[in-house]
């Protein structure tokens, strides 16, 4: 039997009528792409977000990760969370390769990674995803082009592939849990669930 993938392509399509346009909300743990001229919309506390698009095409995506806890081993923290961390990435960029997007044609804007969780400050989750991600794409020699990143305020991201703008809100101000709840449920998962899935790479 096959292990589910941690990153799942979601499933939360609406239209969104103060942009006047099909949206994609993306949750934890999942990422969308598109070659149409839509929104893609996320949330981030600790977590993090890759804004990636194909500059002449317009084919994009967006994906929302955090790096697992590996527990108190710090070579164990450090190989769970690469292995999870670079999956969650090569995941959304060969969807956007196997969508027609070209590899020199791509950048990227990334955010999130605010420290919000409380009981996570020990390790500086949020700072750990904001590091890996600006790590990985340099070593990928994917340009970042913008990027929000660290900061204590959760963050409300839209973005839009077909041109490539990014409206930034900061939350500075949350009524509820919900994105810290989110967020927790999230790492949760994470402990238990496999890296998963099988990545092509180009």
């Amino acid at each position: 039997m096959s292990k589910m993938p941690v990153e799942q392509i979601t499933q939360n399509l609406y239209y969104d009528r103060t942009f006047d346009c099909d949206a994609a909300k993306i949750l934890p743990g999942e990422y969308y792409h598109t070659g149409k001229d839509m929104l893609l919309v996320t949330v981030l506390g600790s977590c993090v977000s890759a804004c990636i698009r194909d500059r002449i095409s317009g084919v994009g995506g967006m994906n929302h990760f955090m790096l697992p806890d590996g527990g108190t081993d710090p070579e164990n923290i450090a190989s769970a969370s690469m292995r999870y961390g670079t999956y969650a990435m090569e995941v959304l960029i060969n969807e956007l390769l196997k969508a027609g997007a070209r590899r020199e044609n791509m950048e990227a804007k990334v955010f999130g990674g605010g420290n919000v969780l409380k009981g996570f400050t020990a390790i500086n989750v949020g700072e750990r995803n904001a590091q890996f991600v600006r790590d990985f794409l340099r070593t990928e020699k994917l340009r970042i082009v913008a990027e929000d990143l660290n900061d204590i305020h959760p963050r409300k991201v839209y973005f839009f592939p077909r041109t490539g703008k990014v409206l930034v809100k900061k939350l500075m101000q949350v009524n509820n849990e919900t994105v810290s709840k989110r967020e927790e449920d999230y790492a949760s998962r994470l402990k238990t669930a496999p890296v998963g899935g099988d990545v092509d790479l180009f």
